[in-house]
């Protein structure tokens, strides 16, 4: 069986310009993961009903386990290692940490980039508004409420603390 040709990918995550001749059929969430060495995006289910691999991906958040590499050749990715500023914890970070939205850490990721596209789109969300933002990232551990809590809180949060533009 020949080889299969590699692809060239351009990618900017997390802001710097990621360059690589990959296998066409490698999904993004390995891409991130084995490639740029960026783990924090995790793999949990491999068919998108679990959200653990939840990026940002132009804008929108996508599930990364459900895309190919080559697929997002060009576009620019926010992963939640790219949501900080160095040592200082982005809102929706802190917050998770504040209400305790978070216990084995697994699904904290996408549903962390679940809910920045939620408070990007809408600033003050319902408790019903946040429920459906998430209702595609599974936790096994918290019961979601304090998940629920914890945007609420980032939304105060991000509310009162101006941020720099590209990073809400």
């Amino acid at each position: 069986m020949p080889a299969v040709p590699k692809k060239k990918v351009a990618l900017k995550v997390n802001g710097l310009e990621q360059v690589h001749e990959v296998e066409p059929r490698l999904l993004l969430v390995d891409f991130l993961r084995d490639i740029v060495g960026l783990t924090g995006t995790h793999v949990g289910c491999d068919t998108s009903i679990c959200g653990a691999c939840t990026v940002m991906l132009d804008g929108s958040a996508v599930k990364s386990c459900t895309l190919l590499a080559v697929q997002a050749n060009g576009a620019e990715l926010l992963t939640i290692e790219g949501l900080a500023h160095g040592e200082r914890l982005h809102p929706l970070q802190e917050a998770f940490w504040e209400c305790h939205g978070l216990q084995c850490g697994f699904c904290t990721p996408g549903m962390i980039l679940a809910a920045y596209q939620l408070l990007l789109r809408n600033p003050k969300p319902t408790e019903r508004e946040i429920r459906h933002s998430l209702d595609g990232n599974l936790c096994r551990c918290t019961g979601y409420q304090h998940i629920v809590d914890a945007v609420r809180y980032a939304a105060k949060l991000m509310a009162n603390k101006p941020r720099p533009a590209d990073q809400s």
